[in-house]
């Protein structure tokens, strides 16, 4: 009869862990998009899209999970005025897969509690869908979905302070 050994590290199930990645603002072709695209690589922390990484702990899941709160027509220049001007645009939440975690302006902020990827569809569920920049917004989507599945309040200004207003 052969003896079963276990470790503590295969008794215990790795957590989730969950990342903040910034992006450059999409903008309408010409112009617009130029700016955009300065201010991104300025590092300009206001002109920039976060969103929400999940790496889950599983080894059977080799790819990562970015969710995220846009506009429904990012690119739209009606969209962009409506909402630079204040007013509510229709917004989405979307999920994709990634091979692997971006390079830059990825920050590793924490590791969830349980399945991070059925809390985060769980708090898009209950996410309103109507974007006004500055106060609901992907910073706020990042801010709540964060707090949502490590604890971590307000990540996106431990964030800037610690990168002094940069990412």
């Amino acid at each position: 009869m052969s003896a079963l050994l276990f470790t503590k590290s295969t008794l215990t199930r790795s957590k989730d862990e969950v990342y903040v990645a910034a992006v450059a603002l999409r903008a309408t072709k010409g112009p617009a998009q130029l700016l955009m695209s300065t201010a991104y690589s300025l590092s300009v922390w206001d002109l920039q899209h976060f969103m929400v990484i999940i790496k889950p702990s599983s080894p059977l899941l080799s790819q990562v999970i970015v969710f995220d709160f846009q506009p429904e027509d990012p690119e739209n220049i009606y969209t962009a005025l409506a909402a630079l001007s204040g007013r509510a645009v229709p917004g989405v939440v979307l999920t994709r897969k990634l091979r692997k975690l971006p390079r830059s302006r990825c920050w590793f902020v924490g590791y969830a509690e349980g399945n991070a990827v059925d809390k985060a569809y769980d708090f898009n569920n209950t996410w309103e869908v109507d974007l006004r920049i500055g106060l609901h917004d992907c910073r706020d989507y990042t801010n709540g979905l964060v707090e949502q599945l490590t604890g971590e309040k307000l990540v996106l200004e431990h964030l800037r302070r610690r990168n002094g207003g940069q990412s």
